[in-house]
């Protein structure tokens, strides 16, 4: 297998208006961040990922990007954003930038003209189409509730938006806006950055028809995703972007792909098509709900098996795995597969043990490293997610849901979970600003914050910083085989990784019970030590048969 700089690093993801304000407006900022990149360096990872900081209208927390060319104010100003690029390089750190371009914000300057006339020359910018009989041009719905389709009265027809209307589609059949697309990838490339992930970049493609979704219950709208999501042209624009651009750069890129399947991230990620180095796929992230992600389940860990094991062999030779269980639009991990009151640490170690020696490229979420947990908020007025509050619209508003079993749901899934600012200390607003913090702190600060886990030699900080340097010890962690063992345990989740004539044993327990871990006869192990462990644990016994603690971790090495 090719090493790579990219499959050996660790990444840390920013969502910069929660990460630290320097200002005392209450925004999370560049020189916020800046302050920060000691702590970050500390933990042993390679690469920051920058959620946009682009001027926006922030309809939607920054995704909703008005000039690809300019800092957000609230953010700070170019200057700021080169001095960060600059301290971050001098502490040998790389930096991937978020890529919007499914859509843009209905204010950027190309949909402005756009709205003027059907003859302009950036109507083709988007995707607009006439009514039909009276109504929209089809039944599809925004992922942000609603129609996925916008009226325009001046012009007398409608746009695409498949999240919110002030995010309009972007339309990629039109060569003049690839380029235009191409060219600011460039421009950012030119300036020093070291990467792009790429926002549901699975989604630049669509149907050309726009044909109406399969709708059996009758519903006024539903998912038109099977007609837009890896598209028929996808894989045609994203060989031309690496042609035109990513080509002539040594960069990392990771795309956002909702609904990728393992066949179909082969191809994205196979690096003799020359498209992208991995995706960011949702399988593991949907186990627990129904159809409806608001419809929480609890997991069940054979589905979570399954899922995990289909990627990490499918992809094994071909493509690279991206792994995470956090992120910007997740809820908190130790809240919601974990247990974040008796066992909060032993739980965040055994997911963080679980993920990291897992094969691909990991990824950590600001706070998971602290194991920040999900917020419960007690008025829905504290919310600021738009998805959130368009549900709860669509569901206690308008639909005369129960308002206290709407509330159980975002408690649960909410995006805002992973919003709510860093808990750095536990002075006032937990030391994110001196000012009134944009979203409401977590009140559970003043015990978990960064001061008290940096301080702290047992906490899970020092624990992730563990996992970091095993991974850069260790060749078999990055480039190892997978191999799961008990497929059927209900409570632990143990695998194998080999690299020649070295093994290693992982063995998790998802449980809040002591349980039986026994290695199958038929597995050959001969163990050479205990690589790392979230409880205290006698080294010298027998690895073979044992009796796991509520959520505890164990990777021996061995041949």
């Amino acid at each position: 297998m090719k090493r790579t700089w990219w499959k050996e690093s660790v990444v840390y993801q920013i969502y910069p208006r929660s990460f630290k304000d320097s200002n005392g407006d209450g925004i999370g900022d560049i020189q916020g961040i800046i302050e920060k990149l000691d702590y970050i360096k500390n933990l042993g990872v390679d690469v920051i990922w920058l959620s946009p900081v682009y001027e926006s209208p922030n309809d939607d927390n920054g995704y909703d990007i008005a000039d690809y060319y300019r800092i957000m104010d609230d953010f700070g100003t170019m200057e700021d954003w080169e001095e960060l690029l600059d301290e971050m390089h001098a502490r040998d750190m790389k930096l991937i930038m978020d890529l919007v371009v499914n859509h843009s914000s209905d204010e950027h300057q190309w949909f402005q003209e756009a709205k003027k006339s059907k003859d302009n020359p950036y109507r083709d910018y988007y995707i607009w189409r006439p009514g039909k009989d009276g109504k929209e041009p089809n039944n599809w719905k925004s992922t942000f509730s609603g129609s996925a389709w916008e009226y325009d009265e001046k012009t007398d027809e409608y746009y695409l938006h498949i999240f919110s209307k002030k995010q309009p589609d972007l339309n990629w059949e039109n060569p003049k806006l690839r380029q235009e697309v191409y060219d600011m990838m460039k421009w950012w490339l030119d300036k020093g950055i070291d990467g792009f992930r790429m926002d549901v970049i699975n989604f630049i493609s669509k149907v050309p028809e726009l044909p109406d979704a399969p709708n059996p219950k009758g519903q006024k709208y539903v998912s038109g995703s099977r007609f837009f999501k890896n598209g028929p042209r996808v894989h045609e624009y994203l060989q031309e972007m690496n042609r035109e651009v990513l080509s002539k750069y040594d960069v990392m890129t990771v795309g956002e792909m909702p609904g990728v399947d393992v066949e179909e991230a082969k191809k994205y990620t196979n690096l003799e098509r020359n498209e992208l180095q991995m995706v960011f796929q949702f399988e593991h992230m949907d186990l627990d709900h129904d159809s409806d992600k608001w419809d929480y389940k609890p997991l069940d860990l054979k589905d979570l098996k399954d899922s995990i094991s289909r990627w990490q062999e499918g992809l094994h030779g071909t493509g690279w795995n991206s792994l995470y269980l956090n992120n910007h639009d997740q809820p908190r991990v130790v809240s919601r597969f974990g247990n974040d009151k008796e066992y909060r640490v032993e739980s965040a170690k055994m997911l963080a043990t679980f993920l990291h020696m897992l094969q691909g490229t990991p990824y950590i979420y600001q706070g998971e490293e602290i194991g920040m947990t999900n917020v419960q908020y007690e008025s829905i007025e504290e919310y600021k997610d738009i998805e959130i509050l368009n549900m709860y619209k669509e569901k206690v508003i308008d639909g005369g849901e129960a308002h206290d079993k709407v509330m159980e749901s975002i408690y649960v899934k909410g995006r805002d979970n992973a919003r709510t600012p860093f808990q750095w200390n536990d002075q006032e607003h937990a030391g994110f600003t001196t000012g009134e913090p944009w979203m409401k702190i977590n009140s559970n600060y003043p015990t978990i914050n960064a001061e008290q886990a940096v301080n702290d030699e047992n906490s899970v900080y020092h624990y992730y910083r563990q996992l970091i340097q095993l991974r850069k010890t260790h060749e078999i962690i990055v480039y190892g085989d997978y191999r799961l063992i008990l497929p059927e345990d209900d409570q632990i989740y143990a695998y194998m990784r080999t690299l020649s004539d070295e093994k290693l044993l992982v063995v998790t327990n998802f449980s809040d019970e002591s349980v039986p871990f026994k290695l199958p006869e038929e597995e050959s192990f001969q163990a050479k030590g205990l690589l790392i462990s979230n409880y205290d644990v006698d080294g010298v016994e027998d690895c073979s048969s044992f009796t796991m603690k509520p959520y505890e971790a164990r990777v021996y090495k061995g041949s």
